[in-house]
């Protein structure tokens, strides 16, 4: 973990360690939380925007109904 939070690239440590797979090195780095928790807290709150519904034009109904 050490490593990783000094920059170290995941697919370098699995060398390090000997794995065949990177995937057996990023499931351990993924169990990490002091580092999700940092991660988190660099991105902004989610804000939910309500979606409006699509309405297409009618160059594009004309250009479907054509099919």
């Amino acid at each position: 973990m050490e490593l990783l939070q000094a920059g170290v690239d995941g697919s370098v440590i699995a060398v390090w360690l000997g794995h065949e797979a990177t995937e057996t090195t990023l499931t351990s780095l993924h169990a990490h939380l002091e580092l999700k928790e940092s991660a988190l807290a660099k991105l902004k709150p989610y804000e939910r925007v309500k979606a409006e519904r699509f309405r297409p034009n009618d160059r594009l109904l004309e250009f479907l109904n054509a099919l």
